[in-house]
């Protein structure tokens, strides 16, 4: 197997900045959207719900925007800062139960998770009356309130929970298991129990203990703004915001329960305020973390992508995005960072997912709805049918031949987007291209044709 690093290559043109990660306008004109999502119904349509921070759920379908909203408590949210409907989550059974679950900071500014039902007559309506009050908590102050609802692969609800607010955790709420607040919190709500309108999971890792909340699922969080689950691989992944350089991500498989992530007692790796912590020993720390370099901020946690329209590219791959920099950015599942892009202006507040699992973002403050595709995944089937490489996988050469066509250029990424190498001009049916310099591992190989098709292929290299 292969090791050594590639250090030149004479007879290619190598640019190191270019990217496979763009975006695309899907709808806009929302007031400060905050998250986006799908109701996991199949459906013809495509169908969106957009969750605005003064307390509207609006639909998209195909693309526009439903005139009615889909739900209107404006009336009910406090609104403003971090404040405002911040979660929406779809019931796993929605489809016959019509049940979903919001997640928004009251009047008074305290965090209220409700479940609402669809109108028994118009799936495009929910029934303002149907509110039923699920968990409510105290928010010592107007920041930090987390928000995210999302089920997970065991079919119960997990609820992100802040810190409460102001630097530095003063109240040290996120170490302190008797408080909800600095907290992922998994509850039951199809079983209710003890006077509540939910119940706790038998196996979450307080129950029975006097000095814990039974609803805690994982502690030790400052402001896990989003998270979302993996169902292929089974992973938990929370991007949590950092207090003053370090934004972090953490992974977990869904069965590791009662995890302490370390908040304030560590930012991210390095030590904040360690007082009566406990032993770095009994901590998870984070995955992978980066600085407030750049512009950064402020991190929104995404999703591990398993779409199907850009799977040669992105697939396993988690996206995230900050809040200032603009920046939308890969890790991958061993937490190797990889591909960072850039988009000035924009303020990117959430990902989402359709009902195929491709991905979207959330511009808030510029009103925007964005899909996430990859440049590289650009492919013309005549040309794919034509096209052929081989060996694959290879470890010296790769012979590239097409059929009723010439080539023209042919381009090799690595996985996290980069051009390594090229060849442009070629005006011939085949080519070989040595190989042999480059590491072992995944790669991309682009190819385009004098008619100005193009194909996608990937590459394995021994």
């Amino acid at each position: 197997m292969k090791k050594y690093i590639l250090l030149l290559l004479p007879l290619f043109a190598i640019n190191m900045y270019s990217q496979s990660i763009d975006i695309s306008l899907y709808a806009d004109g929302f007031d400060n959207p905050l998250y986006v999502t799908n109701d996991g119904v199949f459906n013809t349509e495509l169908r969106l719900y957009v969750v605005e921070q003064g307390g509207k759920i609006k639909i998209i379908s195909n693309g526009n925007t439903n005139p009615a909203p889909f739900l209107n408590i404006s009336g009910q949210v406090s609104n403003g800062g971090e404040q405002g409907l911040l979660g929406l989550a779809f019931h796993p059974d929605y489809e016959n139960n019509g049940y979903f679950y919001i997640n928004y900071t009251k009047a008074n500014g305290d965090t209220q998770v409700s479940r609402f039902s669809v109108d028994v007559t118009n799936p495009d309506l929910a029934d303002p009356t149907s509110e039923l009050p699920i968990i409510d908590y105290a928010q010592p102050f107007a920041t930090h309130n987390g928000g995210n609802l999302a089920f997970g692969p065991d079919g119960y609800l997990y609820i992100s929970s802040g810190d409460g607010g102001s630097g530095g955790d003063p109240g040290n709420r996120s170490q302190n298991k008797n408080v909800l607040l600095g907290k992922l919190l998994r509850i039951d709500v199809d079983n209710p129990s003890g006077g509540n309108n939910y119940g706790i999971p038998a196996n979450n890792p307080f129950v029975g203990d006097p000095n814990a909340r039974e609803e805690i699922w994982a502690y030790g969080l400052r402001n896990p703004w989003r998270f979302s689950f993996d169902f292929q691989d089974n992973n938990l992944w929370i991007g949590d915001v950092g207090q003053g350089n370090l934004e972090e991500i953490n992974k977990a498989d869904v069965a590791e329960a009662g995890l302490n992530y370390g908040w304030r007692c560590y930012e991210g790796s390095q030590p904040y305020n360690t007082q009566g912590c406990p032993p770095q020993s009994e901590l998870t720390f984070p995955i992978a973390e980066y600085t407030h370099a750049n512009g950064n901020c402020s991190i929104t946690g995404g999703y591990v992508y398993r779409g199907q329209a850009y799977a040669l590219v992105f697939d396993g791959l988690y996206f995230y995005a900050d809040y200032c920099s603009g920046k939308i950015a890969t890790l991958d599942a061993n937490g190797q960072l990889g591909e960072e892009v850039y988009f000035t202006g924009k303020n990117w507040v959430s990902f989402g997912e359709s009902y195929s699992k491709e991905i979207y973002m959330v511009d808030g403050p510029g009103g925007g709805i964005y899909s996430l595709y990859s440049i590289l995944s650009t492919q013309d089937f005549s040309l794919e049918n034509s096209l052929s490489m081989l060996p694959n996988p290879a470890s010296d050469n790769v012979i590239f031949s097409l059929k009723n066509d010439s080539l023209e250029t042919i381009e090799i990424f690595d996985i996290r987007g980069s051009a390594i190498l090229s060849k442009e001009n070629i005006s011939s049916i085949e080519i070989t291209i040595s190989v042999e310099t480059l590491s072992s591992g995944v790669y991309f190989a682009k190819i385009s044709s004098e008619k100005g098709q193009s194909a996608v292929k990937k590459l394995i290299i021994e």
